[in-house]
């Protein structure tokens, strides 16, 4: 993951000097906040990518003499049925429908989703 994260750590870089070009250049607040976010995003990427390399050193497909064997096993953990996912889904749904009809449903919406993020987060968490 260790090219994975220079890659988005140079995104993330480009994004800041464009987001410093274009801050000095127009006082325009949105495209400001749009760039800065993109910046913040890239970075979040990256960060994990470090990390994760840094957690688990280079994989078989970071070594240009490897070969495909290497890879061949167990790749990771991938849950099985889980009524997660659509709660959250819902939980998006009807809080999107609050901001339209009130702050009532938005506010069990948000609970909704809350609920249903944290029970994906934490369903498996004994691994």
């Amino acid at each position: 993951m260790k090219a994975e994260a220079y890659l988005f750590g140079g995104v993330a870089a480009f994004f800041f000097v464009v987001d410093v070009v274009y801050a000095l250049a127009s006082l325009e607040p949105a495209g400001v906040a749009a760039l800065t976010v993109s910046c913040l995003m890239a970075a979040v990427v990256s960060f994990f990518c470090a990390m994760n390399h840094r957690r688990k050193g280079d994989r078989p497909e970071d070594d240009r003499q490897g070969e495909v064997r290497q890879r061949a096993g167990r790749l990771d953990f991938f849950p099985p049925k889980s009524g997660y996912p659509p709660l959250t889904a819902l939980g998006a749904a009807v809080a999107g429908l609050g901001i339209v009809f009130g702050l009532w449903l938005f506010v069990i919406g948000f609970g909704v989703l809350v609920a249903g993020a944290f029970g994906m987060v934490f369903e498996f968490n004994d691994r």
